[in-house]
């Protein structure tokens, strides 16, 4: 039948926990569970995923966990089936001590989107600790005449169970002459009562000895016992008397040890040694004895150990004032710790990113808790970072904080970020506690390469090696990593006609330029181009700059004379009056220089001759002008040699033979040159006779040329200047003479030259004189005709 009873109390034990846990989830906003004590590792506390209505493996997408106070970890939660599992055996009266109910708090904690959701465990105490005396034995001392219902207090037991199963009564055996009383004090713990039944009689019996037994209330019952030892005393008949039943004090918990906490004081109305009271703890606890010293003979009460609010916040003792005759009396000494702001802030961290990409929007950095053991202001806190900084402390539940990304980061400002967390308390003096938290902002490719000039003017020298470098290009990312990492390429021409691809390079990583080919100045005076720099990131972020070669010319291209030309079978024979006076222009030497400055600019020296001194040439135009009068001694043949120099370094040089005739007249016929001569006489004789008949025609062709000429000179002078008449028959016409002080021929001597259309050559096609207004229409007709013709020379 007994064991029957307790399976039914087992049964309504477990039945009275489901029901109020399904009372606690109903009608609590923070849920409340509940579990025996001393209940085994992995119990199931109940289904977190059920209870909240998420779904199978919601709890871990969303980041779920546990969450509790102070540094053990009393729960374990399985994301997956959202079961909520017991970590370790629970000690109740580990946990609360006497509190009751015994409630832990935790928070169940989802990090996306941030929630908290509270709840309470309640732990529900068993019957596992008996009741104990602080002493196995009691001595008590009685006057044989005490009288029947006197109350004697006893020594009381402390049991660490609560409600039920905390101590419930007192017991004592034999009983004859004695019985007990089971009191409570104010704060709640039951303490005995000896009541003396019968008259003590010392003769009859001097001494008792009894067994006092403390019972709680559980199923099945625990119970303590401990010895009292009645010595019944003579008549002693004024016990002491304390001036107040209760010592109430307060003390600080930072009190120095040995200072006075209170002095209790009794007097005895008895004389001599009766009346001599000394003081000791009556039945005080080991906690009481290792914390204050009480003086017997004065009643001072002292600090032996440094006092701890958050650890204990007041003491009860019961002080014994004994006589010299053995009586006593007792009083009650309460000492209330009073809390000094001892314990600095604590912060613990729930959540952590350490990077961040940059340019993202609003961003968790962390999840933390802020706590303080002490109390009132000593436990009001403030949390702060720095104003500096971008980034903003967000209360969310209770103490808990989130530091979030006021706005979007960039990292080319700032790469990293040292975040301190300041908790201060508000007692006196403020304690604080800091952290500190790195946070990394990540790279995003949100910078384009940057040239550092928008356009480059390179310089080459023509006639360079190939592959020669010629210059560079660079161009630096802000950003960092492959975003960082810069190509170069080269833009396609604009210029269609422009082959590129054939005269310059780019190294891809450095932009260093590279000429492919010898380049010609004369062919390619500049060209210009365009370069992209492009980065390696993930869209890949570029930007161009223009490029502009200018090539440098070198000296390659000797002086070309155009006149007297070069490549006519026969040689150009220029006639020169016996009347002409000194610094007669007998003929302009006429050339060109295909390269260009200093390396085009053109002198002109007499190399040899076939008389000096008679002929002279101008260094600077290349007219040729007689030196001095000529006279009949003269030879009738010249040969003049013209050295024709350019500027550059070193000058290149040409050279060009005139073949001169010294006339009476132009009427005076034109007499071949000796090699002429001796190479019309070994031809044939049909060839002679087309030669002189074509030289007849020709001769009065020119004549008539002259006539004309000459005619029309003379009313250009009438017209400028009257009284000047014509040149006399015999004197070179005046176009021959008229120089213009530019180092070019007279207004009416001109030349036609028209280049040939072949590339790379600086060949001249055709050079004729034309005289005014003579020949000019078959001279266009022929440029026109000739599609070859670049360019059209008229020296003056």
């Amino acid at each position: 039948m007994e064991a029957r009873g307790e399976r039914f109390l087992k049964q309504r034990q477990v039945l009275f926990l489901f029901v109020f846990l399904g009372g606690s989830l109903a009608g609590s906003e923070s849920r409340r569970y509940s579990v025996v004590e001393e209940t085994e590792r992995g119990f199931l506390i109940a289904n977190i995923a059920n209870d909240l209505g998420l779904g199978e493996g919601e709890l871990a997408m969303r980041g779920a966990q546990v969450v509790s106070k102070g540094n053990k970890q009393h729960f374990q939660l399985n994301q997956q089936t959202g079961d909520l599992l017991l970590h370790e055996k629970l000690d109740r009266e580990e946990l609360c001590g006497p509190t009751e109910p015994c409630i832990l708090h935790f928070q169940i904690l989802l990090q996306n989107p941030l929630q908290f959701i509270t709840n309470e465990l309640e732990v529900i105490d068993v019957n596992d600790h008996s009741p104990v005396f602080f002493e196995n034995e009691m001595q008590l001392k009685l006057l044989e005449n005490t009288p029947p219902g006197t109350m004697i207090p006893l020594g009381n037991a402390e049991d660490l169970d609560v409600g039920r199963n905390s101590l419930q009564n007192y017991t004592i055996t034999p009983n004859s002459h004695f019985h007990v009383l089971t009191r409570s004090r104010r704060d709640g713990r039951r303490y005995p009562q000896l009541v003396l039944d019968k008259a003590l009689d010392r003769e009859e019996q001097p001494e008792l000895i009894l067994t006092l037994t403390a019972l709680d209330g559980g199923s099945p019952h625990r119970s303590g016992i401990a010895q009292i030892h009645i010595l019944v005393l003579d008549i002693n008949d004024n016990a002491p008397e304390f001036t107040q039943p209760l010592y109430e004090v307060q003390i600080l918990e930072n009190s120095p040890v040995n200072s006075v906490v209170v002095t209790v004081s009794a007097s005895d109305l008895d004389t001599g040694n009766f009346g001599t009271v000394s003081y000791a703890f009556f039945h005080a606890s080991e906690e009481i004895r290792k914390t204050f010293q009480l003086n017997p003979i004065t009643g001072e009460i002292r600090l032996t150990k440094k006092l701890d609010f958050e650890h204990i916040k007041s003491y009860h003792a019961e002080v014994e004032a004994i006589d010299g005759g053995g009586l006593s009396g007792k009083g009650t000494v309460v000492i209330h710790v009073v809390d000094v702001n001892d314990n600095a802030p604590e912060l613990t961290i729930s959540s952590l990113t350490n990077s961040i990409p940059e340019n993202a929007p609003e961003t968790v950095v962390s999840i933390f808790r802020i706590r303080d053991k002490d109390s009132e202001d000593n436990g009001k806190m403030i949390c702060s970072i720095p104003d500096n900084l971008p980034f903003l402390l967000k209360p969310t539940f209770k103490n808990f904080y989130t530091l979030v990304t006021e706005s979007p980061l960039d990292r080319e400002s700032q790469a990293e970020y040292n975040i301190t967390i300041t908790v201060t308390d508000l007692g006196t003096p403020r304690l604080k506690t800091q952290h500190n938290i790195t946070v990394t902002v990540s790279d995003v490719n949100d910078n384009a390469p940057a040239f550092s000039q928008t356009t480059y003017t390179l310089r080459v020298r023509e006639n360079n090696s190939p592959a020669l470098h010629i210059g560079s290009v660079s161009a630096t990312d802000a950003d960092s990593g492959a975003n960082a990492l810069v190509t170069y390429s080269l833009l396609p021409p604009q210029d269609p006609q422009l082959a590129l691809a054939s005269l310059v390079s780019i190294n891809a990583d450095n932009g260093q330029l590279f000429a492919l080919r010898s380049l010609d100045y004369e062919a390619l005076q500049a060209f210009e181009f365009g370069v992209r720099a492009a980065d390696r990131g993930s869209p890949p972020l570029s930007s161009q700059a223009r490029v502009r070669v200018l090539v440098l010319d070198d000296n390659d291209n000797s002086p070309f004379v155009l006149y007297p030309p070069q490549n006519g079978s026969a040689p150009c024979t220029e006639l020169v009056p016996r009347a002409a006076e000194a610094g007669y222009l007998v003929t302009k030497v006429v050339a060109v220089d295909g390269d260009s400055g200093q390396n085009a600019w053109l002198s002109y020296q007499l190399l040899r001759a076939t008389e000096p001194g008679l002929f002279g040439v101008w260094a600077h135009n290349g007219e040729v002008r007689t030196a001095r009068l000529l006279s009949e001694r003269d030879a009738v043949k010249h040969r003049l040699v013209v050295l024709v120099k350019d500027n550059g370094e070193p000058p290149r040089s040409a050279s060009v033979t005139l073949h001169v005739l010294l006339v009476d007249g132009f009427s005076q016929p034109y007499l071949p040159l000796p090699e002429v001569a001796a190479a019309e006489a070994q031809a044939d004789p049909l060839t002679v006779y087309l030669v002189i008949a074509l030289a007849s025609v020709s001769s009065l062709f020119l004549f008539s040329v002259l006539v004309f000429v000459a005619v029309r000179l003379c009313r250009r002078s009438r017209a400028a200047s009257a009284g000047r008449c014509p040149v006399p028959e015999g004197h070179l016409p005046g176009h021959l003479v008229d120089v213009s002080g530019t180092g070019t021929l007279s207004q009416s001597y001109q030349y036609d030259v028209c280049l040939t259309g072949v590339p790379r050559t600086g060949e001249f096609k055709f050079l004729k004189p034309v005289f005014p207004n003579l020949l000019v229409e078959d001279t266009e007709r022929e440029i026109k005709e000739n599609p070859n013709c670049r360019n059209s020379f008229v020296f003056n």
